[in-house]
C-alpha cells in the first residue's frame, strides 16, 4: 500500500503528505485518457431518439474532422464535444469544455463550450427556441470557427450509414493531447515533480 497522508484537515498537512499525494496524482493523471474513453463509451446505445446513438455521433463527428484534415487537437475536440451528455443533460457543452480546457487552445475551448448554442441554429425553431441565439456572439473572434464546426462536423454526424471510425483510430491523438496540460494551476507543480 502506498504511503498516505495523515492529516484530517488540510490546514494540518505537511510537505511529506503532499509529496505522497503528488506521487499518487501523477499516476492518476496518467490514466486520464482511459477514463475519458470509458466515459465516452457510456454514450454507446444511448439514442435519446436520434438516428444514431451518442457514441456513434461522437465518432462520426471526429471522423469527419479527421477526414477533412483537421489537426489532432481539433479532432479530439470533435470526439469529446458531447461527452457531457451523461451528466449534463442541461449543460453538456460546459462539461466537455471543462474536461478539455487544460489541454486545448482558447479557440478550441470556446468552440466546444459554445457548440450547443451554435448547433441550435439547425433545430431550436422546432422546440420553441430562437434558432438565431448564436447571433449574440456574432462579433466574437471564434464565432465563425464554431459555426463551421457545427455546419461541417456536428450537424451532419447523425447518419446511420456514415463513415464512423473506431475509437482506436483516435486513441493515440487523445493520449498525446492529454499527456501534459497546456494550462493548469497545477502545471508548475507537475513540471517540478517530473524533473
Amino acid at each position: 500500500m502506498a504511503h498516505r497522508a495523515t492529516f484530517v484537515r488540510m490546514q494540518d498537512s505537511t510537505r511529506e503528505d503532499w509529496q505522497a499525494i503528488s506521487g499518487e496524482f501523477v499516476h492518476f493523471a496518467g490514466g486520464l485518457p482511459e477514463r475519458v474513453m470509458a466515459h465516452l463509451k457510456l454514450l454507446e446505445g444511448d439514442y435519446g431518439g436520434f438516428p444514431v446513438d451518442r457514441y456513434t455521433h461522437s465518432l462520426q463527428t471526429a471522423t469527419r474532422a479527421l477526414r477533412d484534415g483537421r489537426d489532432d487537437e481539433y479532432v479530439v475536440c470533435a470526439l469529446l464535444h458531447d461527452i457531457g451528455d451523461t451528466l449534463g443533460a442541461f449543460n453538456h457543452p460546459d462539461i466537455a469544455a471543462a474536461i478539455l480546457q487544460p489541454f486545448v487552445s482558447e479557440e478550441n475551448h470556446w468552440m466546444v463550450k459554445h457548440h450547443g448554442i451554435f448547433q441550435g441554429h439547425y433545430f431550436f425553431h422546432h422546440i420553441g427556441l430562437d434558432r438565431d441565439l448564436r447571433e449574440q456572439f456574432r462579433t466574437h473572434p471564434h464565432f465563425d470557427r464554431t459555426a463551421e464546426f457545427c455546419e461541417l462536423y456536428d450537424n451532419p454526424a447523425f447518419d446511420p450509414k456514415g463513415e464512423t471510425l473506431p475509437i482506436g483510430e483516435f486513441e493515440p491523438m487523445l493520449r498525446r493531447l492529454m499527456a501534459q496540460p497546456r494550462q493548469s494551476i497545477y502545471k508548475k507543480a507537475l513540471t517540478a515533480e517530473a524533473a
